[in-house]
């Protein structure tokens, strides 16, 4: 590892995957298909390993989560997968022991999941003894108890830096699936702690309960005491978000990259913390590593609360290398000099720029509208059907 401390990036898929390699993440964690906790996200195949392999290159690590429950007929379905990705990535993430089992029977290096709620040293002694080469700590230790553990078992540990919180412990939930038959433990969470909630008696007289979302906790964010999860002993510093688009990835990981590299001062950390607030969030939480949650670490926002939005514009309809000029077919919206635009796409990853200048037809313009293709000078390469984004100040 280039790293000291190893920076360890979501990738649901191929654009947040190039998203999390360009940004400087030193390992990626993904799904497949089947098996997967995050069932929501576009996920990749078993053939898709190669092409991942291409992008990570030798510098990006690459981690397979296979961290649902298995049931007992997807047994020989589980054995035939992990024969097949052997080689191809670099450990498993997993929980269940028959997964487990299976990693040692073909020789495949695994770290046992947060799902394992892994609270002490004897847990992680006995998966160190079975051949863990990591242990994802459980998300409800204080910093002081981490500290305790990593001196008591010298093995490394991985605990989550950012990104969304599940009310229930280490994120083991019956909520989603006794409401709508969707297991948030086989991946299929439907978040109904996130929505906003009236209580209602047995005569139906109803209370407004504030704030609505009593369930909904706000997001980790660990950067103001980063320092302190150094301290502790921590390895990997894992960003949550497979179901989170590119420019929340990038974004996230050329932050934590910043202060993982370096000690930040106060006023980088302030200017920093601004910048994680423009993607997606609901608000910050410094989780249970300073202390017992309050009900201030309760959202009061059912989704976003993010002071900036991207609205799709479009997409890529023609590039053209040498003159870095690409067309783009506005399929609703307008964009105007000075705008800024993002573009996502599976190879491109995510590209950011400021509109200094717009053509339709070879003629300058100041503004484009729904219907029109409006050619653009980019300073970075760009494909057909890549996505483009106007990026606007929530107000």
């Amino acid at each position: 590892m280039k790293n000291k401390y190893e920076l360890l990036a979501p990738a649901g898929s191929f654009e947040t995957l190039n998203a999390a390699v360009n940004a400087g993440a030193d390992a990626v964690y993904f799904g497949l298909k089947h098996f997967s906790m995050r069932h929501n996200a576009k996920n990749f195949t078993i053939k898709d390993l190669d092409k991942i392999n291409k992008i990570c290159g030798k510098k990006v690590k690459k981690y397979l989560t296979l961290n649902t429950i298995i049931y007992e007929g997807e047994l020989k379905s589980l054995e035939e997968t992990i024969k097949k990705i052997k080689g191809k990535v670099d450990a498993i993430i997993c929980w269940d022991l028959s997964v487990i089992k299976l990693c040692k029977k073909y020789k495949i290096p695994f770290h046992v999941s947060t799902q394992a709620s892994i609270s002490n040293s004897e847990s992680a002694k006995f998966y160190k003894k079975l051949g863990a080469e990591r242990i994802v700590l459980a998300r409800e230790l204080n910093l002081k108890q981490i500290k305790e553990i990593k001196n008591k078992t010298k093995i490394s540990l991985e605990a989550f830096c950012h990104g969304a919180m599940c009310v229930a412990v280490s994120g083991r939930c019956f909520m989603s699936q006794h409401l709508f038959g969707r297991s948030a433990n086989r991946g299929m969470c439907t978040q109904p702690c996130r929505r906003q909630y009236t209580i209602t008696d047995s005569e139906g007289r109803q209370l407004n309960v504030e704030p609505h979302t009593i369930m909904s906790a706000k997001d980790l964010c660990t950067l103001p005491f980063i320092e302190k999860l150094k301290d502790a002993g921590i390895t990997s510093f894992k960003i949550e978000g497979r179901n989170r688009d590119a420019r929340y990835v990038d974004a996230v990981v050329k932050i934590y990259r910043k202060a993982l590299d370096k000690k930040l001062n106060k006023k980088e950390i302030e200017n920093l913390i601004k910048e994680l607030k423009k993607v997606y969030t609901k608000g910050f939480s410094s989780g249970f590593y300073l202390g017992t949650p309050t009900s201030d670490d309760f959202s009061n926002v059912e989704h976003s609360s993010a002071t900036h939005k991207k609205e799709f514009l479009g997409k890529i309809t023609h590039y053209y290398p040498k003159a870095s000029v690409g067309t783009v077919y506005i399929n609703t919206g307008k964009i105007s000099v000075g705008d800024n635009i993002i573009i996502t796409g599976k190879t491109t990853g995510i590209e950011k720029m400021k509109i200094e200048r717009l053509e339709i037809k070879k003629k300058s313009v100041s503004l484009a509208k729904k219907g029109e293709e409006v050619g653009i000078k980019f300073p970075f390469r760009v494909r057909k059907n890549d996505d483009v984004y106007v990026v606007k100040e929530n107000k």
